[in-house]
């Protein structure tokens, strides 16, 4: 096998081992929101929201770009067979993220009548101080979520956010059952992310333990925390003008969106788009570590293949599942609120217009400028971006509300996208194949159209429909797909490589290809 094609297939079992826990964690979360909304009411369920925010505002200056550092020199020293020097970057982004989110845990307590004026709730300090606790607690996730992801242990990852889920659910119904409301939410989210936190460095720790020693004996933390934060200071800079953007657009919709029901609906429609993250997230984590390990001077053809690769196989992931959102955007909303949420299929299609972006390289563009150690370039596109957003945001929300917003997020990025897509071809001497993109959106977009068209013309009930949507959507895009050779013969060996590192999905997966193996005989003749 071609090192592109077993480094896609070790990222695919890493993104296979993140999926099951993304959604296993978000199932059982989601079970619990309802529970514990249902058991608070509207005014306290509120004031948990608004204390829980509050620290995330400090919470943004945690992010040095250390846990990403951690996830590019892990991956680069484990592909070289230098494994002693991870013993170094582990103890070194350990220690950096305990001390800074230690800091600011305690800041935001000091700093928590403050916070409370400015969400306007005074009342609610108590609260703020206690939920102060999930930065520290966060900065313990993020440790051991960089260490799985850097040595591609996705599946300890997922444990963790499992296990968080489990006890957040737990002991938040549990308090506030108790009668301790609020505060025993706040309390339970907080323990539950502590202990969450304090499994994964457990975990990290069983990893280092089994790490060899450096031939010196000595660690050399210092140097090593210079290393990662030239690295990733760039990249937290970003992640801070990115962090405030993001929070400027939830300050200035409520400011021009009078409406509480059209937002309500726009959440709505945010929270459907969780079905293609579910794809998107696993693919993007991946492929970081991936990009980390090659050299462009010596590997420049294998760079080249892991990069059409990694765009071409997501975007047969994500594009077609984002056809799919769209063209049953309807009842699928409907299966779950009924006559309920009117505005929300619209603003659920405008939403996922941006995961087509994936058959242009979204997802793998920056991850190889992040791997190949660019992030001062990273760090001006995000600039860029921002100097977009804060304009381009006020003037399309102040006048169309809820889809000027969503409008922003489709447009400002999209220079740096481009931009991403030039440095690459300049410096590495690698481009998507456009061809193939082409034909994934063909593909879907044709599926999404008779589906859309088929279901708009029954009235059997929406989720008999959504079901019956579904069925049809699949069928057409592989047909489409093989009539238009979008799917070739390499592309089912190559699939069939990745599949086989799945475990238990991969019988079923496999027979899925050689029944797409046996229609490609029929439907492409040599």
């Amino acid at each position: 096998m071609s090192k592109a094609a077993d480094m896609a297939r070790v990222s695919a079992k890493g993104g296979f081992h993140l999926l099951w826990g993304l959604v296993a964690s978000t199932l059982i979360s989601s079970i619990g929101t309802i529970l514990i909304a249902s058991i608070l009411g509207e005014e306290s369920y509120g004031l948990y929201g608004i204390a829980l925010v509050a620290p995330n505002l400090i919470a943004i200056f945690r992010d040095w770009g250390v846990n990403t550092a951690m996830i590019r020199y892990s991956a680069q020293y484990n592909s070289q067979n230098d494994t002693a020097k991870i013993r170094s970057i582990f103890v070194s982004g350990a220690i950096f993220e305990i001390v800074l989110g230690l800091s600011l845990s305690l800041a935001a307590v000091f700093l928590s009548d403050f916070l409370a004026q400015l969400v306007n709730r005074p009342t609610i300090s108590f609260l703020i101080q206690i939920a102060a606790l999930v930065i520290l607690s966060g900065a313990l996730i993020n440790t051991a979520t960089a260490a799985f992801t850097g040595l591609e242990k996705m599946h300890l990852n997922s444990i963790m956010l499992i296990i968080q889920s489990i006890f957040k659910t737990g002991l938040i119904i549990a308090l506030v059952l108790l009668g301790l409301g609020t505060l025993g939410a706040v309390l339970g989210f907080m323990l539950s992310v502590l202990i969450a936190g304090s499994i994964g460095m457990l975990l990290m720790w069983t990893m280092y333990k089994s790490l060899p020693k450096p031939t010196n004996g000595q660690l050399e933390i210092l140097a090593t925390t210079k290393t990662l934060l030239k690295y990733g200071l760039p990249l937290s800079i970003g992640a801070i003008l990115a962090g405030f953007l993001l929070q400027f657009y939830q300050i200035i919709l409520p400011i021009y969106v009078t409406d509480n029901a059209i937002i309500g609906n726009y959440n709505v429609a945010q929270n459907f788009v969780v079905l293609i993250t579910f794809f998107a997230t696993p693919v993007t984590t991946m492929l970081f570590p991936a990009f980390s390990k090659l050299n462009p001077q010596k590997e420049s053809e294998t760079l080249k293949n892991v990069f059409q690769y990694s765009v071409k196989y997501a975007s047969l992931l994500v594009v077609p599942v984002t056809a799919m959102v769209i063209a049953l955007s309807q009842p699928a909303i409907g299966t779950i609120f009924q006559d309920r949420y009117a505005l929300a299929p619209l603003f659920l299609v405008l939403l996922s217009i941006s995961y087509f972006y994936t058959a242009i390289g979204n997802l793998s563009a920056a991850n190889l400028i992040n791997g190949q150690g660019y992030t001062t370039y990273v760090l001006k596109l995000t600039v860029l971006t921002a100097a977009l957003g804060f304009p381009v945001s006020y003037v399309l929300v102040s006048n169309f509300g809820v889809v000027g917003l969503i409008v922003t997020t489709l447009t400002v990025g999209l220079p740096s996208l481009v931009l991403s897509l030039r440095f690459i071809k300049k410096h590495f001497g690698v481009s998507v194949d456009w061809v193939s993109s082409a034909k994934i959106l063909f593909s879907s977009a044709t599926a999404a159209i008779l589906t859309y068209l088929l279901i708009s013309q029954l009235t059997l009930g929406n989720p008999i429909e959504l079901a019956l949507g579904v069925i049809v959507f699949l069928i057409a895009f592989v047909f489409v797909a093989l009539l238009t050779r979008t799917v070739s013969k390499a592309d089912i060996s190559n699939l069939r490589e990745i599949v086989n590192a799945l475990g238990p999905l991969r019988g079923l997966l496999n027979l899925l290809l050689n029944v797409i193996e046996k229609m490609m005989e029929i439907l492409q003749p040599s």
